[in-house]
């Protein structure tokens, strides 16, 4: 059994995921680490390079490698759910969690002068993020289990989950 944590950029996927599978103790892994680690290339430049539906496929294809995993604690990157395919694989063997914020949360966590995100490049990222959000709720429905993280900090975030996963006798 896994542990799939799905969400838009900035809703702690990452961390939380890391400090999950510590408590845990089982493996971790965040698919754009390891896209970026197997290309030698950041996301963006992947996106630069050849486009998102490219980098799409590169994301299928890790999805499909971690799915096989057990024990392990997932970290997808925020368009994995765009493919149901992606969403097939990964609940084979795992329950899937949304981590959820809200618009200014996530534009607040970006600091997007630091890191550019290649899908809120523009003049008004703010409503990139809002519009992403808006066509993306649907396939985020698809899941086990939702934490807003609005206002909690990351050990709150792992602590329910952590709980929730127990609760479920299958940890």
């Amino acid at each position: 059994m896994n542990i799939v944590l799905i969400g838009f950029m900035a809703t702690g996927k990452s961390a939380v995921g890391r400090r999950v599978a510590e408590r845990l103790g089982w493996s971790f892994f965040d698919t754009d680490d390891m896209i970026e680690r197997q290309t030698g290339h950041t996301i963006a430049d992947l996106f630069a390079k050849g486009g998102e539906d490219a980098f799409r496929e590169l994301e299928s294809k890790t999805v499909s490698l971690v799915a096989l995993m057990d024990k392990a604690v997932i970290a997808t990157g925020g368009g994995v759910p765009l493919r149901p395919d992606n969403m097939d694989e990964l609940e084979r063997n795992g329950r899937v969690v949304l981590l959820t914020a809200s618009p200014e949360t996530i534009i607040k966590r970006l600091n997007l002068g630091a890191v550019p995100r290649p899908l809120l490049a523009g003049a008004d990222p703010a409503a990139r993020v809002k519009k992403l959000l808006a066509q993306r709720q649907s396939v985020y429905a698809r899941n086990s289990l939702t934490v807003s993280t609005d206002g909690l900090d990351e050990k709150q975030v792992v602590d329910l989950i952590v709980k929730w996963a127990k609760q479920e006798d299958w940890v």
